[in-house]
């Protein structure tokens, strides 16, 4: 089995203006290397037939992408619409800025198989491709946020996968995005 990145992941995970909300002290080529190397902890069921998530245990200093909303950090979030690439359409989002959460004990990598990514125009030669990651403390998936659902509700031509909603996993994800957000750094 091999994995490779996706420009769209690579761009998102190992932006060209590093960021302290991104992966830490690693290459793509050696994040790469690593998955095709290092053999995951686990294995989970993705969203959709075609999409797994590996779980890593973190050896980078990549910190937790999410944390919970309390009264005391609830002045420091903050919202926009922002699109994820130039062809999408920008949508509402909100992180937390001025913060630094712990240290992620885990990378639960994306990873969509070939026959996907060609249906989205996203061409690969190996048979995985990277789409996402998640920096958790455990070793267990989050909720895709509500708006990701509903974009790849939408389908390919809106950015998304053209997976159906889900509408218990749509409330599951709406309950645990509810209580806590992303953050930049």
């Amino acid at each position: 089995m091999s994995i490779v990145l996706t420009e769209f992941a690579r761009s998102r995970l190992f932006p060209r203006t590093p960021r302290r909300n991104t992966i830490q002290d690693c290459t793509a080529q050696a994040f790469e290397r690593h998955l095709n190397k290092a053999a995951p902890l686990k294995v989970l069921d993705g969203y959709a037939p075609f999409c797994k998530i590996h779980v890593h245990r973190n050896w980078t200093t990549t910190r937790c992408i999410a944390l919970p909303i309390t009264e005391e950090n609830r002045h420091l979030l903050r919202s926009a619409y922002e699109a994820r690439t130039v062809d999408e359409l920008p949508v509402l989002v909100r992180w937390f800025e001025d913060v630094l959460p712990p240290v992620a004990n885990y990378l639960l990598v994306i990873v969509y198989e070939r026959e996907q990514l060609a249906k989205e125009n996203t061409p690969i030669a190996a048979d995985w491709g990277v789409v996402g990651c998640m920096y958790t403390s455990e070793p267990e998936e989050m909720p895709m946020a509500p708006i990701t659902m509903m974009r790849n509700a939408l389908g390919v031509a809106e950015g998304g996968s053209g997976v159906p909603l889900d509408p218990e996993a749509y409330r599951r994800s709406v309950a645990f995005w509810s209580v806590h957000a992303n953050w930049r750094g």
